[in-house]
């Protein structure tokens, strides 16, 4: 019941996300959108099939999709190996962006790069937890926006907080009405949000519930924090609002 239902929550959110990621580019504000729960559908509906359902209680929040990840393979904070190997998700189709940036490509799951935030997000949740029947047992992870977005003719990654208007406005408001609607699903009981951005989200999108929210730094390679001490710091931070 609970994976059918965010399936269901999905699917809404990739249709309704995929009419306002249009607008963004008639309006100007990015030059091209990539929407993976359209082209990546068949390996993100076996992830809410693999970890959905296993009574996790604490949501694990992303920002949005990164060009060597979820962009690739519609899973929030993936990494080819980690797809691979530790969630087993193989051989599913991934198809192609609607309108392809030449600058960036889609080979979906046998994508050659790996992803470095995924890769040490879910090496750390194995180590701390083990097998994905524990890993699920205790946490989910959901990225807020599904939404790939570019500017310029290197296709600069573009988070949505750094857009402005109407219809970015409308994005994070539907996004936000997704986020609340995987709580209630799943009854959550702790979001961690990784970083400032996506804390804000959830405290913004869940208000007035019994929900608590937390935040970890983010494992970018690009954050001086995640960086420190070997990632030794890091990983100290999310081992400590971890359930």
């Amino acid at each position: 019941m609970v994976i059918e239902e965010l399936i269901r929550a999905a699917a809404r959110l990739r249709d309704d996300v995929d009419l306002i990621g249009q607008k963004l580019v008639d309006d100007g504000k990015i030059d091209c959108v990539y929407n993976p729960l359209i082209y990546a559908w068949e390996p993100h509906k076996a992830f809410i099939e693999l970890g959905g359902g296993k009574g996790a209680k604490t949501l694990i929040l992303g920002m949005n999709p990164g060009p060597h990840g979820m962009g690739q393979m519609g899973i929030p904070f993936s990494a080819t190996k980690v797809v691979r190997d530790l969630l087993n998700i193989r051989d599913l189709e991934v198809k192609q962006p609607r309108n392809l940036h030449p600058k960036r490509p889609v080979a979906g799951l046998k994508w050659h790069k790996e992803e470095v935030s995924g890769t040490r997000l879910w090496n750390l949740l194995e180590k701390h937890y083990g097998d994905t029947e524990k890993i699920f047992s205790n946490i989910f992870v959901v990225n807020h926006c599904p939404l790939m977005l570019f500017n310029g003719e290197r296709a600069t990654n573009i988070t949505p907080d750094k857009i402005s208007g109407e219809s970015v406005r409308e994005l994070i408001q539907r996004c936000d009405q997704h986020l609340k609607e995987v709580v209630e699903i799943m009854d959550i009981k702790r979001v961690i949000g990784v970083g400032k951005y996506a804390e804000k989200r959830a405290n913004q999108a869940l208000k007035g519930m019994n929900v608590e929210i937390v935040s970890c730094w983010h494992p970018s390679p690009a954050s001086p924090l995640a960086n420190r001490n070997k990632g030794k710091d890091w990983r100290e931070n999310i081992r400590s609002v971890l359930p």
